[in-house]
């Protein structure tokens, strides 16, 4: 028995030791805010002292404008997409079957989301995650990508709210996962996601309900809230 034992015991560390590394890697991917960088260090002029103070593409764009914002879409984009392929590829090999893609991409998703919304090399000032979150949802499943950027979508065009499509998005994702896997664990690990997405809008909400909310426009705003 203590071999077997053993054995189990170093297939558990390996295991652990691998969902701990894609952690670390995604979390450190997510820090790569888009509009920190460009704003901090192509800019010198930090967007979290503008605005909102949100380390975010909304803000960005409504404070700077022009062409970065490009670049800002790309660093979001492109670190998610990095992520989230890293989660698919190690854990899907680790734990086999087809199951284990897909918690790779929901585990590697949470840590990139994490390291999106409190960036440790930015003092854990970053943005709401709804880009980089967005992309996250878009490599998961095309029905998951569907609810959340349909509605996402839907209510930005139709009330220039962002944030309420932001906060639907967040509010839908548990849901169209359940619906898509029926997964225990991939349900938790999307309640955290999203409840983290939607807890970045809290203030949004409230503006929105005291009818204060900012609307989007494609005209570049100096200074305003999101």
């Amino acid at each position: 028995m203590a071999p077997m034992n053993s054995e189990v015991s170093q297939s558990f560390l390996l295991l652990a030791g691998v969902f701990l590394g894609v952690a670390a890697v995604a979390y450190f991917l997510g820090c790569f805010n888009g509009a920190v960088i460009v704003s901090k260090y192509i800019l010198r002029n930090d967007i979290r002292n503008h605005g909102s103070g949100n380390a975010g593409l909304t803000n960005f764009y409504r404070v700077f404008g022009g062409g970065l914002t490009l670049v800002v879409i790309l660093c979001d984009v492109i670190k998610a997409i990095l992520a989230v392929l890293i989660g698919t590829l190690v854990i899907g090999m680790v734990t086999g079957g087809w199951m284990g893609p897909v918690l790779g991409k929901y585990w590697a998703g949470l840590f990139c989301l994490l390291g999106h919304m409190f960036p440790c090399m930015f003092h854990f000032k970053g943005g709401k995650g709804i880009l980089s979150g967005g992309t996250i949802a878009l490599m998961l499943d095309w029905r998951v990508a569907l609810v959340v950027w349909g509605g996402f979508l839907i209510l930005a065009v139709l009330t220039k709210w962002v944030s309420l499509g932001s906060i639907w998005a967040g509010a839908s994702f548990p849901f169209a996962t359940w619906f898509v896997y029926q997964d225990l664990f991939l349900l938790v690990l999307s309640i955290i996601i999203g409840g983290l997405i939607v807890w970045k809008h809290r203030g949004n909400l409230k503006r929105i309900l005291s009818g204060t909310e900012s609307k989007f426009s494609l005209h570049k705003k100096k200074e305003g809230t999101q």
